[in-house]
């Protein structure tokens, strides 16, 4: 049976793995964070985060429409202001896909059907990680000389699973390639897919070696 959780549309796409700072002003939001806080078990202080696909996040023009997978996440860090204002930050859990919403509290809730890889190696999956690793690095080396500056370093996940969602989160991509990889049923598909949207990045900043990194790779990572 579908689980019941706090849904949070936003205009991101949170990943499993992947922490995602927060800035709570709205007041339906300050009281889903005043709830998730009563829960006397940390680990049950979960809600969805799911990308907005038209629409905003906050203000008179609010979401008309969000796609329906999304990610479950966990309430990890909690400050609180005088006047009722949160920042906080939350670390994904594993994917979801939301079967229904209801709005009988302050805030979204949605029916959700919980999404898990599956783990267990294969040959299939190790291979797709490497081919990833490589072309990530030639995408890094790439924006690299193009700002001047080594860019997108640091470690990496060993396991393949985390090592996709740290690659989707760290690339230069738009929200919608972002939900593409999210929707991706495996993670041997997922890499792969990563691996070719990195190489049509390196392609596409080899073709036009003039504009800035930034414009050519598009948008950057935002969880704010």
């Amino acid at each position: 049976m579908p689980d019941l959780l706090p849904l949070f549309p936003l205009n991101v796409v949170a990943f499993p793995g992947m922490s995602v700072p927060l800035h709570i002003f709205e007041e339906r939001y300050r009281a889903m964070v005043r709830d998730l806080l009563a829960h006397p078990d940390p680990a049950g202080r979960l809600f969805g985060i799911v990308a907005i696909r038209e629409g905003y996040e906050v203000g008179s023009h609010e979401t008309k429409s969000m796609y329906r997978t999304g990610c479950v996440v966990q309430l990890s860090t909690v400050e609180e202001y005088d006047d009722g204002r949160f920042d906080i930050a939350a670390v994904g859990r594993h994917r979801m896909r939301v079967m229904g919403t209801e709005a009988s509290a302050p805030y979204l809730r949605a029916e959700v059907e919980h999404l898990l890889d599956d783990a267990t190696p294969s040959v299939d999956t190790a291979r797709a990680a490497a081919r990833a690793l490589a072309a990530f690095g030639d995408y890094r080396e790439m924006v690299s000389a193009l700002r001047g500056d080594e860019v997108m370093s640091g470690g990496l996940p060993r396991d393949p699973e985390l090592l996709s969602y740290a690659l989707a989160a760290t690339a230069s991509l738009t929200l919608r390639e972002r939900q593409q990889l999210l929707e991706s049923p495996t993670t041997a598909e997922r890499l792969a897919l990563l691996r070719r949207m990195m190489l049509q990045e390196v392609r596409a900043m080899r073709a036009v070696p003039s504009l800035p990194a930034t414009e050519v790779a598009r948008t950057g990572w935002n969880p704010n």
